[in-house]
């Protein structure tokens, strides 16, 4: 089953690889990485999946994995619990095979509340004085002239 939230997206043709992040809401595609955005619709079977998507340029930068900078794909795949593969073709490249990895990415647990944190100070712990590695050095003292 595709579960709904974010992905890590890996993908790939002969021409190329990247990686994005993708959100599956509902049936819904939308993601993005540095130069590209992501958009569509998908549909889930069980195990087995498809999808139509739209890639559209955001941002100058490297070519396109597809070679054009707008294209819609078709994709068929699987899922299993966290990870799903696809792969397909897009109508303005029919000659370029794309692959997918999406890995599902797991919600961080909240963060501690650190305003009201209290750290206690345990005097025995800190050094008791100093010793060869840290000698109190003068700050003026100038350098010794080597030996020649």
């Amino acid at each position: 089953m595709l579960r709904d939230g974010k992905y890590a997206a890996w993908f790939r043709t002969a021409r190329g690889q990247g990686t994005g992040v993708v959100d599956l809401t509902e049936g819904r595609i939308l993601g993005r990485d540095s130069f590209f955005t992501y958009g569509g619709s998908y549909r889930v079977d069980e195990e087995r999946f498809s999808a139509v998507l739209t890639v559209n340029r955001h941002a100058d930068g490297p070519p396109s994995v597809f070679g054009p900078d707008e294209v819609e794909v078709n994709l068929l795949g699987v899922c299993n619990g966290l990870l799903a593969t696809c792969s397909g073709t897009a109508k303005e490249a029919p000659d370029v095979k794309f692959e997918a990895t999406l890995i599902y990415s797991q919600e961080d647990a909240p963060a501690a509340d650190t305003r009201s944190a209290v750290v206690k100070l345990n005097a025995d712990k800190l050094p008791k004085g100093l010793d060869s590695r840290s000698r109190p050095r003068h700050p003026f003292t100038p350098p010794k002239a080597p030996i020649s």
